[in-house]
């Protein structure tokens, strides 16, 4: 049976008209004669949506008991003896209830294609399962049903149901989306403008890529080799040279200016692996262009404008930039250049961009050192030629009389190959061999080991003298290039150095590490005591093996003054390489004093803190406590006074004056005591299990006639939350309080909490003046009223007491406007797990925050 076909409609979030779309297909498949049925498709009481179910034919649900309640789900079963030709699944990512066929809806699909049967369905970019980390950043909503990406790749056709974020958020406030009750903290929440925008992003970019991805394999099976520009890629060709940093990013300049322009950085290096690049250079370039938004790519071939071209149009690239060639003039007389050759070579199908920069005419330079002494392969070929090289050029010379002068230039140019291959002993092998052959075969007398013209004992010296004179400058470049090496394997590492030292970066922790990958060590550790009598002790540890207690123990040991030493163990190493190892032992040092001093700057800064806190506590003391206690006293003593006969009202009045002074004193007085524990981390939660119902009403009994002044909406299937609830009592006071005390007359303050993604949200919300978006996190600081509150509303500790609070019990304060004017407090808890009697059936899409108007932040700390 042919398999199914597979059709997705594809949005950036829930409203923007999916299930819409595909409706609207299955009524025109309808009417050209289609058999077409409705496996499942949920109307979210959309009532457009509903219309659209009219006319048709839906296979009837299957009902499943879980947990007391009844829910349903798609018949599988039913769709398949049904045997259509169309089966409409909505929300592809569903996960059904437990007790159905699958786990997952995409999987019931999977057996209806298998089954014959073309589905069409939905889906929306958030629960793509490869996104669910970037969409969990961006809104800050986790979520749990998701799809395996390569599912939805696989579906023969995939449509984008597009929708402007301004056009979204119209029709959710017409109330086309969620109830109107859910409107505000849905526009508040998951549907920000921003939220919006970056998932339209996320959605348009998939499916650009599934597009280019449909045309790569289209130009792959019918062998398409020309350059289609449906597309800017740019290929930067890079040399390994300074110049390719500007090659990069004139590349992304350009590659801006067009539509979904890519950026696609490529290095071409020699099959035989010698090259004048400079890994380091490749590897900042690497960087800069995957900063850029580009990618970078190490491509072999020896020919390198050909390698070049073929990979540009391998990846359907458009334009190719290159950097004017740093040649000098005369060296043009070897080739016309790379850049000439790709320019000539392009066709008319890419462009070419010579770019010029400040390397360029100034010269190639001398290629860069590779590799140390020469190596075992070339020194057996020179010692194979220095041998037997004399030996068979005497052979072949037995056969032709060339005379001597002639046979001795042949030998030297033996002896000459040799050293130029192994070096000196291969040289003077091949001397040595060739002398004797010379003497014996060659040099009168012949065959006898003497000679007896004065003059061939001269060339023969000769011959020997520029063998060994060759072979030395051979062996001496070998041992100048292994030195060149090393010292640029050292600048390097000094470099690396001086540049943690000036950016300060670099741990003591990391630093070690590096020591220890450099010289190939077990472990390495900073040792240091507080004088010379004093026991060694370990200031940082890296590595495995045994752990060094003294630098005696270590197999390498660098010491750095007469308290600190850097001890290595693994092997011994060289003289040599102390010198570098000294510059680590005095950087690690260094590292050391920066921490302790970044620890004794903290400390400072904690004390400082401090003494500016216990003078804000005295200036509070001075006048806010004053106040009260100036009011009690005055009514005591009127009270106590025999001079005047106060009346029961007189005296209910100057009663009720020495309880609100009292009151205000004790909220004042524990606000204080509340920031003097934050401040010195006395605090200490003891978290339990908590529903949110039975804190936040006790949290209203300081409120002024609380059923007026607040409205609670907090849902009995809220999770329990994990906090203490004595510090979530006094945060939520002091939150309402604050409200109360900014509304406006009549406006009654909300308080609202919803369950979001592993976290509950308590929103207090008022109706007054709002504070605007630059005053929003200075509102939490200690000590700081907003506007012009009188001094007498208190000292300015009520918000930043309870954000300190919501912080020690692991959760969050924050201050976002109110849709409508005001300011919405929102406190985030984490939830603790769902109430055993509720059942968290599937949610086809991720639900916003309850209903809950944003609260007002404290233009002044309620005392």
């Amino acid at each position: 049976m042919a398999r199914g076909k597979l059709r997705i409609y594809l949005g950036a979030a829930p409203g923007v008209g999916k299930t819409y779309a595909m409706l609207s297909e299955a009524h025109r498949r309808v009417e050209r004669g289609t058999d077409c049925v409705v496996g499942f498709v949920e109307h979210h009481g959309r009532r457009r949506t509903e219309v659209m179910l009219h006319g048709l034919e839906e296979v009837p649900r299957r009902a499943l008991e879980y947990r007391g309640a009844t829910f349903t789900e798609m018949d599988v079963d039913a769709v398949l003896a049904r045997a259509p030709k169309v089966a409409l699944v909505d929300e592809l990512a569903h996960t059904n209830v437990p007790g159905s066929r699958n786990a997952k809806r995409w999987q019931d699909v999977e057996e209806l294609l298998a089954f014959g049967v073309d589905v069409i369905s939905t889906v929306n970019i958030q629960h793509l399962e490869s996104l669910g980390d970037v969409v969990d950043f961006i809104t800050g909503v986790r979520q749990q049903e998701t799809v395996p990406d390569e599912f939805v790749r696989r579906a023969d056709e995939i449509e984008l149901v597009d929708m402007s974020p301004q056009a979204l958020r119209r029709r959710m406030a017409h109330g086309n989306v969620y109830q109107p009750d859910k409107v505000d903290a849905a526009l508040s929440n998951y549907f920000r403008p921003g939220n919006l925008t970056a998932l339209r992003e996320l959605a348009l970019l998939w499916v650009a890529d599934r597009v280019d991805a449909y045309l790569q394999q289209y130009r792959s099976e019918h062998r398409v080799s020309a350059i289609w520009g449906s597309r800017e890629r740019i290929v930067v060709g890079l040399t390994g040279g300074p110049e390719g940093r500007t090659l990069i990013r004139r590349a992304a300049r350009l590659a801006e200016k067009g539509a979904g322009g890519e950026v696609l950085a490529v290095y071409i290096a020699r099959s035989d692996g010698l090259t004048s690049a400079s890994p380091k250079e490749l590897a900042v370039q690497r960087t800069l262009a995957e900063d850029l938004g580009g990618t970078f790519h190490h491509v072999v071939g020896d020919d390198i404008p050909a390698a070049l071209l073929d990979f540009a149009r391998g990846v359907n690239a458009t334009q190719i930039v290159l950097g004017s060639s740093r040649r000098k003039a005369w060296q043009y007389v070897f080739g016309p250049g790379v850049g000439a050759t790709v320019a000539r070579e392009s066709g008319a199908d890419l462009d070419v961009h010579i770019v010029t920069h400040e390397e360029a005419a100034k010269g190639r330079g001398l290629p860069v050192a590779r590799g140390a002494r020469l190596g075992r392969a070339r020194i057996a070929w020179g010692w194979l030629v220095g041998v037997a090289g004399p030996v068979l050029l005497a052979l072949l010379l037995s056969t032709v009389r060339l005379g001597l002068a002639n046979d001795m230039l042949l030998f030297l140019a033996v002896t000459v190959a040799a050293a130029l291959l192994g070096g000196l002993l291969p040289a003077l092998a091949s001397a040595a061999v060739g002398s004797l052959l010379l003497n014996y075969f060659y040099t009168p007398p012949l065959h006898r080991w003497t000679i007896a013209d004065p003059k061939n004992i001269v060339a023969i010296v000769i011959f020997v003298g520029v063998g060994i004179s060759v072979a030395s400058v051979v062996d001496l470049a070998a041992r100048r290039t292994h030195q060149a090496a090393r010292l640029r394997a050292e600048s390097e590492i000094l470099s690396y150095l001086a540049g943690n030292v000036l950016r300060g970066e670099t741990s003591l922790e990391a630093l070690l590490e590096r020591v220890r990958e450099t010289f190939g060590m077990e472990s390495a550790a900073l040792l240091e005591r507080a004088d010379d009598r004093a026991p060694w002790t370990r200031a940082g540890h890296v590595g495995f093996g045994r752990p060094v207690e003294r630098p005696e123990d270590a197999d390498v040991e660098v010491p750095v003054g007469d308290r600190t030493a850097l001890a290595l163990t693994g092997r011994v190493l060289p003289a040599e390489d102390r010198r570098v190892l000294a510059a680590f032992a005095a950087q690690a040092v260094v590292v050391l004093d920066r921490r302790r001093l970044q620890e004794e700057a903290d400390q400072a800064r904690a004390l400082a803190e401090g003494n500016r806190i216990r003078t804000a506590l005295l200036a509070a003391v001075s006048h806010d406590l004053r106040t009260p206690l100036a009011g009690i006293k005055a009514a005591v003593s009127s009270l106590r006074s025999d001079d005047v006969a106060w009346s029961e009202e007189d005296r209910a009045a100057l009663l009720e004056g020495i309880e609100d002074g009292a009151d205000r004193l004790d909220h004042l007085v524990g606000n204080l005591l509340d920031m003097s524990r934050l401040q010195t981390g006395t605090v200490t939660p003891i978290l339990r299990e908590t529903d949110l119902d039975e804190v936040v009403p006790m949290a209203l009994g300081g409120v002024p006639d609380p059923r007026v002044s607040v409205e609670l909406d907090i849902p009995e299937t809220l999770p329990m939350v994990a906090v203490d609830a004595g510090l979530l009592e006094r945060a939520v006071a002091n939150l309402v309080e604050n409200a109360v005390k900014y509304s406006p007359g009549g406006a009654p303050v909300l308080v609202s909490a919803s369950a979001l993604s592993g976290r509950v949200e308590v929103r207090v919300v008022d109706r007054g003046p709002g504070v605007p978006d630059e005053a929003k996190e200075r509102i939490f600081a200690p000590f700081q009223r907003y506007g012009d509150a009188p001094r007498g509303a208190g000292v300015g500790l009520g918000l930043a007491v309870a954000r300190g609070f919501a912080e020690a019990m692991g959760g969050t304060l924050d201050a976002e406007d109110t849709p409508g004017g005001g300011l919405t407090m929102v406190l985030t808890l984490r939830a603790a797990g769902p109430r055993p009697e509720t059942q968290p059936g599937p949610d086809p899409e991720p639900r916003p925050a309850t209903p809950a108007t944003p609260a007002t932040p404290e233009r002044q700390a309620p005392c």
